[in-house]
């Protein structure tokens, strides 16, 4: 069985890290860790005036943050009942909502483990929603992980 794991590194990141170390993983399973790192902005016409290196060290501090996120995670699988399954990580570029489908269609995942924040009304209008899109337009069946409020 193929497992994509999704995280953001919030806490509800954290849920879902911790319900797929809980789950007995068939034989021969395989765990694939991702986060996607997106530019909050790019440069535009409205942020022309911001000297090129702050858009270079943001981006770096995107990717050290990014990398932080999967490698935490695998060491936090690595010491649950998860391990007996192959782990591996990466960090995708790009939307949220599309650099998950896309992988999980891409890897050929049978499953994909995602946190959802809850989100109601305004929040929910304004920020969207990762989990239900993923679940919208995934190639396969998808485990979102609820935390309580």
């Amino acid at each position: 069985m193929k497992i994509l794991l999704a995280i953001d590194g919030s806490t509800c990141g954290e849920a879902a890290i911790a319900e797929a170390g809980r789950m007995p993983w068939p034989e021969g399973s395989a765990i694939k860790v991702i986060t996607a790192a997106e530019m909050p902005f790019y440069p535009t016409l409205e942020f022309g005036t911001l000297p090129q290196p702050y858009y270079e060290e943001l981006e770096a501090t995107i990717r050290q943050r990014s990398a932080k996120i999967v490698n935490d995670a695998v060491a936090s699988l690595t010491d649950s009942p998860a391990a007996a399954a192959t782990i591996t990580s990466e960090v995708l570029y790009g939307s949220p909502r599309e650099a998950i489908v896309e992988e999980a269609t891409r890897w050929g995942a049978n499953l994909i483990v995602v946190g959802s924040h809850g989100y109601r009304g305004y929040k929910r209008f304004l920020l969207g929603s990762v989990s239900q899109s993923v679940a919208a337009n995934a190639p396969c069946s998808v485990l979102i992980v609820r935390t309580p409020h």
